[in-house]
C-alpha cells in the first residue's frame, strides 16, 4: 500500500508540471488561431454616430476625425445598415482622396465642402487600392452603401445638414 501511495503522489507532484507543459504549448496555438479569426473579422470600433439629413433622408454615420479612424475607415465590414455610413472629418481643406484597401463592401462617397454643399460623389469598388479624390479642397466626406447618394437623387451641389454639428464635437 505505502507503494502506491508513493507512485501516486510522484505523479500528483509532476501533474502541475504536465500541466503547465500543456499550457505552454498549447497557448501559442490557440492565441494564433484566435488572432487568425480576428484578422479575418475583426468587430468594428465604437464610433461617436452623427445624425445627418440630405433633404428628407436621415442618415446616421459614425465620426471618423482622427488619423486611426479616418485610415481604418469601413475596413472588414461585411454591411452597412440601411441609411448608415461614416464621416470623416479631415484637419485641413485639401483634395483628400480615399481608397478601399481590405474594404469589403462597394461604397459611394460624397466629398463636401465646409458649407455643407456635395462636390463631387465617387463610385468606389470593393478591396481596391484605386483612389477616389475631391474635385477641389473639402475638410469632409460621406461614405454610404454604393449607389446610395444616385438612388436618393443627390449629386454635385446637394446639401447635406448636420455636418456642421459634428465638425463641433472634434
Amino acid at each position: 500500500m505505502v507503494h502506491m501511495q508513493r507512485a501516486s503522489f510522484r505523479f500528483a507532484c509532476r501533474l502541475p508540471r504536465r500541466i503547465a507543459l500543456a499550457r505552454a504549448l498549447l497557448a501559442p496555438l490557440l492565441a494564433a488561431a484566435l488572432a487568425g479569426s480576428a484578422a479575418a473579422q475583426p468587430e468594428p470600433a465604437t464610433l461617436p454616430m452623427v445624425v445627418l439629413s440630405a433633404g428628407i433622408h436621415l442618415i446616421h454615420a459614425e465620426l471618423a476625425d482622427s488619423d486611426a479612424t479616418r485610415m481604418r475607415g469601413l475596413m472588414f465590414r461585411t454591411a452597412l445598415a440601411p441609411n448608415h455610413g461614416m464621416l470623416f472629418l479631415f484637419d485641413e481643406t485639401a483634395t483628400h482622396c480615399m481608397w478601399m484597401r481590405n474594404t469589403l463592401l462597394p461604397l459611394s462617397v460624397a466629398f463636401i465642402d465646409d458649407k455643407g454643399v456635395i462636390v463631387n460623389v465617387e463610385e468606389m469598388k470593393a478591396q481596391t487600392d484605386d483612389t477616389h479624390c475631391a474635385l477641389r479642397g473639402v475638410r469632409t466626406a460621406l461614405e454610404m452603401d454604393a449607389g446610395w447618394f444616385k438612388a436618393h437623387g443627390l449629386g454635385a451641389g446637394s446639401p447635406i445638414k448636420g455636418i456642421d454639428k459634428a465638425a463641433a464635437r472634434k
